[in-house]
C-alpha cells in the first residue's frame, strides 16, 4: 500500500510543471469566435420558442378534459 501511495505521489510530482501556463491561449481567438457563439447563441435562441409552443401543448393536452367524439361509420 505504501509503494502504491509512493508511486502516486511521485507521478503527482513529475507531472505538475505540465499543467503549467503554456501561453498557448494568450489571444482572446478573434472576431470569428464572437461570431461563432453568436451564431450558435441564435440557434439557441430560435429553438426555445418552438420548444415552449410544444411544451405548452403537450400540457394542455395532458390536462384538458377529455372529450368522447363519435365517428360514424357509413
Amino acid at each position: 500500500m505504501k509503494t502504491t501511495a509512493n508511486a502516486i505521489i511521485a507521478t503527482i510530482v513529475s507531472v505538475s510543471p505540465a499543467f503549467a501556463a503554456s501561453g498557448a491561449a494568450a489571444d482572446e481567438g478573434g472576431f470569428l469566435t464572437i461570431v461563432f457563439l453568436a451564431f450558435g447563441a441564435a440557434v439557441v435562441a430560435f429553438q426555445v420558442v418552438p420548444a415552449l409552443v410544444l411544451l405548452g401543448s403537450m400540457l394542455k393536452g395532458a390536462f384538458s378534459a377529455k372529450t368522447e367524439e363519435s365517428v360514424s361509420a357509413r
